[in-house]
């Protein structure tokens, strides 16, 4: 299990650069027309949101999952304070993308906000993208993990289905690290957890949908970064490619729109399931940060 959850950071990380060389195009058409298959990690171009970052670097959401993999590893588990002190760091020197909920979060900590009152209203499921190092840490105790993935969720957005999100999506992470397909993983914790939550229609949705083609499936559902559009989307494409990881995150970044946080939730739970394949592994071999990562994965037991 500790294999396919170390697997599962380095995929989600390898996905969020994957994408960065197309994130937030809306027009499916025109990456596929500017840039081809993009199944190779990509150099932003300078009219892009990342103009200031290289090929195998991270957009801002990576940025911040590799900061929570670091607090984990240096504090021996989800330290909030620690967490909330390295990514306050992280953002004072930034050159990358600054979204608004990082913008809002940095403004209520700026006035002396603690890190369980400095979220910003946004509900953009990138706040529920971050968790897998916290899978990781966490594999053994459902309960904290959950309660985890809330909290480091929370301290940048405080939106409470956002939250929702980040605690499902671990829980189907720990579901398909102990070997459960992930369509079936996805509809049991949708079912057992969430039946009287929009996750578990959202959840019945998207596995509804798993025989559509996924990039006019996810431009039906929405392209957006709100958890409202992005979520019926992201199992659409988990449910479609449960066997085939590479596949499903390519198609994630193909369809466009806030492809980074779906690429990266994608990319963590097939990895879940089952551990890196070689194109994965690729990616994650053309990551500027592949040996730090390698480093604070060694750290975690």
């Amino acid at each position: 299990m500790k294999e396919k959850a170390q697997a599962m950071v380095m995929a989600s990380l390898a996905a969020d650069s994957l994408a960065l060389g197309v994130h937030w195009i809306y027009d499916s058409k025109k990456i596929k027309s500017d840039h081809g298959l993009v199944d190779h990690l990509l150099t932003p171009k300078p009219e892009s949101y990342h103009p200031t970052k290289k090929k195998g670097d991270f957009t801002h959401y990576g940025d911040q999952t590799l900061v929570l993999l670091e607090s984990v590893a240096a504090s021996g588990g989800f330290d909030p304070k620690d967490f909330y002190r390295r990514w306050q760091e992280l953002f004072q020197a930034y050159d990358g993308y600054h979204d608004m909920a990082t913008k809002a979060t940095l403004r209520k900590m700026a006035r002396g906000k603690s890190h369980n009152c400095c979220g910003s209203d946004s509900n953009d499921i990138a706040g529920a993208s971050r968790i897998a190092p916290l899978i990781l840490n966490l594999r053994e105790n459902p309960d904290q993990l959950a309660a985890d993935a809330r909290g480091q969720t929370m301290m940048t957005h405080q939106d409470q289905i956002t939250m929702d999100c980040a605690e499902f999506f671990s829980l189907v992470a720990l579901e398909c690290l102990k070997g459960t397909p992930p369509s079936q993983a996805l509809q049991q914790i949708a079912q057992e957890e969430f039946s009287d939550s929009p996750i578990g229609r959202w959840t019945r949705q998207g596995i509804e949908a798993r025989d559509e083609e996924s990039i006019p499936a996810v431009i039906r559902f929405g392209q957006s970064c709100h958890t409202t559009d992005a979520f019926p989307g992201i199992i659409q494409i988990i449910a479609k490619y449960e066997g085939d990881l590479a596949q499903g995150v390519v198609q994630a970044v193909m369809a466009g729109g806030d492809n980074a946080a779906r690429a990266s939730i994608t990319a963590m739970i097939l990895a879940a399931h089952q551990g890196m394949d070689s194109k994965t592994q690729e990616w994650f071999q053309g990551l500027n940060k592949k040996d730090t990562i390698l480093q604070f994965l060694d750290k975690i037991t």
